[in-house]
């Protein structure tokens, strides 16, 4: 098979939105965070589908953000870098929530504890370390570069403009819902979501209707 750049724009298209509906899926009947659901097959299959969606959007992004990269300009390099920091510290605390607190929930339950409060948006009693650095990088980053590529996307004027309307205030509505109850919190998956989903199929159709179709040659 030959790789084109059309069959990339494609495969990124594809990967924005399957990671748009991880994202949602996982979300929904989320137990609550603590140091009995921690250790569960079930919080187990959940945050690994975390890290599959985190990879996916990834490839999304990088598939919104290239296939437009003149229109998108300066705002949507710096959005898009962004929000790939975003996702890279979601890869990484993902990781520690799948892999490494289950195995130390019996041995530091305050710590493993602590880490579920600070990663609910809530304020742990004792120190994590690096973690809550990572923690902070991982919000900021999530919500800075979404807001900073659903703007420039919807400057570009190339794929539906209310999934970039709602990358942007994705970002927005996620931070009001962090200082919410654990239930709510969950909520801040649907907007980014959706916004994923959209854009996948936007430019999924954008990258089929602008390839130029073979044209017979009579003889």
């Amino acid at each position: 098979m030959t790789i084109t750049s059309t069959t990339l724009t494609k495969a990124s298209a594809a990967a924005a939105a399957a990671a748009g509906l991880t994202f949602i899926g996982v979300q929904i009947g989320h137990p609550h965070l603590d140091l009995t659901s921690i250790v569960t097959t079930e919080l187990a299959v959940r945050n690994t589908l975390k890290l599959v969606m985190a990879a996916l959007a990834l490839a999304g992004i990088s598939g919104l953000y290239l296939s437009q990269v003149r229109r998108n300009g300066l705002l949507g390099l710096i959005g898009y870098v962004v929000l790939a920091v975003g996702y890279l510290s979601i890869l990484c605390t993902t990781s520690v929530s799948a892999y490494v607190l289950p195995s130390i929930a019996d041995t530091n339950p305050g710590y493993v504890r602590d880490v579920l409060e600070a990663a609910s948006g809530g304020h742990p009693a004792g120190d994590i370390g690096a973690l809550a650095t990572v923690l902070r990088v991982q919000g900021f980053a999530y919500l800075a570069g979404g807001l900073l590529l659903g703007i420039a996307l919807f400057r570009a004027r190339v794929l539906a403009r209310w999934a970039t309307v709602l990358l942007a205030v994705g970002g927005l509505v996620s931070a009001a819902l962090t200082v919410m109850p654990d239930a709510f919190y969950r909520l801040l998956a649907y907007p980014n979501g959706i916004a994923m989903i959209a854009l996948g199929v936007s430019l999924w159709r954008t990258t089929t209707t602008s390839t130029p179709q073979p044209v017979a040659v009579q003889r």
